[in-house]
């Protein structure tokens, strides 16, 4: 299961399950997707075709919401077992 964080402007902010530890929030947009690691600090990991300027407002959505959005990975991350 893959909960939506956040949805804000044209943007959906989501996790997928039993990926890699390291906090992270994947963001899509449209069709488009791109990764950010939340730790140690706000940063793009990977782009699948988001245009720069956009990934530069996703990121002061996710400067924002960091707090909320790592305590949302620690809840989730505690409750997936084998989903």
């Amino acid at each position: 299961m893959s909960p939506v964080f956040r949805r804000e402007s044209e943007y959906i902010f989501k996790i997928f399950s039993n990926e890699e530890e390291r906090m992270h929030i994947h963001v899509l947009c449209g069709r488009l997707e791109a990764k950010f690691w939340l730790e140690p600090q706000v940063e793009l990991a990977k782009n699948s075709g988001i245009p720069e300027h956009k990934l530069n407002e996703i990121e002061r959505i996710l400067e924002k919401y960091a707090d909320s959005f790592k305590e949302q990975f620690r809840q989730h991350i505690g409750k997936r077992v084998n989903d």
